[in-house]
């Protein structure tokens, strides 16, 4: 999964036919999902989750704030 702004890698290139100067490239790379949080709206961070259940149906509820994530 790429997030955007996160995780950015610096590569090194040779000289070749395409890329003839070579040189450092900043990449961006794979994040695992499992080190990603989800954002709560409400609290405006990021937010850790806890499950409950409510109605027989298991629901995600922000720690932070205390919302059901849908």
């Amino acid at each position: 999964m790429l997030v955007e702004g996160v995780n950015i890698v610096t590569k090194h290139t040779k000289p070749s036919a395409q890329n003839t100067k070579g040189g450092i490239i900043k990449k961006e790379a794979p994040i695992h999902i499992s080190n990603i949080q989800l954002w709560d709206a409400k609290s405006g961070g990021a937010s850790k989750i806890t499950r409950s259940r409510e109605e027989g149906k298991l629901v995600r509820i922000a720690k932070k704030s205390g919302e059901v994530i849908k």
